[in-house]
């Protein structure tokens, strides 16, 4: 979810392998944290703003910028860069990455790409690799040899893609969101529940919310303060309230619609 304005193409990546290294040093370090348009999924923005003891409004207002370039329904939230001269990364430095722990999944699997789709009603993502070129690049020719299953483990990516592959199904699905009358209210509920958790939470445990759904009670208490947890009950929520899956039970299905909104 993350790409440079020039300078930048796309190679399939041919077999399982590829050549590969980075480190405090050589030439180009840092080169790629500047001018991006990195788009941040909702797991990127927990990590991050719980790095940096941010609530989630402050993370937005300050961090990040909104679009709908990137997807033809849901708005998408990028990193917002330095107004520098490189537009550089806010959280890059001459030592590297301040937040590398909790950097983004885009960056995590950096020099590799990844194109995922989760079809509705299917188990698996379908996914390929390929490898992001950049002019700047000299890890490349280092002689470093990964699989992308070596790359993928060393780097973190499969916890984050376990992660963001449950909102990627909702991103991709074919459902409909229904009539056009509703379509504000529920983009508004979309934004919400991906990307503000602090005002999803909100919405929750100060609402009539636990009225009127069915939520057993120890996931209940984890809703108040984990905010993974918080997160991944969004995505159910969000399947619920944009396609009408049944991932929520209904108590008091007659006052579900002042429920829902945002």
């Amino acid at each position: 979810m993350s790409e440079k304005k020039s300078d930048i193409s796309f190679t399939p990546l041919t077999g399982n392998t590829f050549k590969f290294r980075c480190y405090k040093g050589i030439q180009c370090f840092t080169d790629c944290c500047a001018d991006l348009n990195l788009v941040l999924t909702p797991y990127d923005i927990v990590r991050i703003k719980n790095r940096l003891g941010m609530l989630s409004d402050a993370f937005l207002n300050k961090h990040t910028d909104t679009t709908m370039e990137n997807h033809p329904q849901f708005p998408m939230v990028k990193l917002k860069m330095l107004s520098d001269e490189k537009r550089r990364c806010p959280f890059v430095s001459p030592d590297g990455c301040t937040i590398y722990e909790d950097r983004p999944g885009a960056c995590r699997i950096y020099p590799l790409g990844r194109a995922a789709t989760k079809p509705d009603a299917q188990r698996g993502t379908r996914e390929k690799f390929f490898i992001v070129n950049e002019e700047h690049c000299l890890g490349f020719k280092e002689d470093k040899e990964w699989t992308i299953e070596e790359w993928l483990t060393n780097e973190g990516v499969d916890e984050y893609n376990t992660m963001n592959d449950q909102w990627l199904e909702i991103i991709t699905s074919q459902k409909t969101i229904g009539p056009e009358k509703d379509l504000h209210q529920k983009i508004q509920m979309f934004s919400m529940a991906s990307y503000n958790l602090d005002k999803f939470r909100e919405f929750i445990f100060k609402s009539r919310f636990f009225e009127r759904f069915e939520v057993e009670s120890g996931l209940k208490s984890k809703l108040a303060s984990d905010d993974v947890e918080l997160m991944k009950f969004a995505f159910d929520w969000l399947k619920f309230s944009l396609f009408g899956e049944k991932t929520i039970q209904i108590k008091d299905e007659p006052s579900l619609e002042r429920t829902t909104n945002p």
